[in-house]
């Protein structure tokens, strides 16, 4: 919206909009609309960051799936739970998981789920929609960087493993 100051200055004394504070309008408009930089950023470096900043998914009784978008320098650009399963599955399509991301223009993204049961270490199926999901980030050009599973006061990286 614009503020009567600046409309003020864009307008002469009859109302008429003048052609010599267009150019200024414009660009003190610009300047309003440019995102301003949060204070709050998060910056992902390590597994343990992501375990830092998901840590309250240990106390949910159901596996939720989360999608961290990133930013080129790995600054967090979102969360978003994807998929809520069951007490101890989760069906994860790549299209849900790479919709926000496409969407917020992300460069990369962590994907991250807990288990109910507090024991982070990964299932068959954990490891099979990792490797769907590293495929289709490929062909999109968005690279899943990690997939941590969030156990009680613990966590399990796949990328930490060696199996990203």
């Amino acid at each position: 919206m614009i503020s009567l100051s600046s409309k003020e200055r864009v307008c002469d004394e009859n109302g008429e909009f003048s052609t010599d504070s267009i150019g200024d309008f414009i660009a003190d408009l610009h300047t309003r609309m440019l995102p301003v930089p949060s204070k709050d950023t998060y910056t992902i470096r390590s597994p343990r960051d992501v375990f830092e900043y998901v840590k309250d998914m240990q106390f949910l009784t159901q596996e939720h799936f989360v999608v961290i978008g990133l930013n080129t320098k790995n600054q967090v650009v979102f969360k978003e739970t994807v998929f809520i399963g069951s007490l101890n599955s989760s069906i994860v399509h790549p299209r849900e998981v790479f919709k926000p991301l496409i969407r917020k223009s992300c460069a990369s993204a962590v994907v991250v789920h807990n288990h109910p049961s507090g024991q982070p270490e990964p299932s068959r199926e954990d490891i099979i929609v990792t490797e769907r999901l590293q495929k289709a980030g490929e062909i999109i050009g968005i690279d899943i960087l990690d997939h941590v599973i969030v156990g009680f006061e613990c966590f399990y990286s796949l990328k930490e493993q060696g199996r990203i």
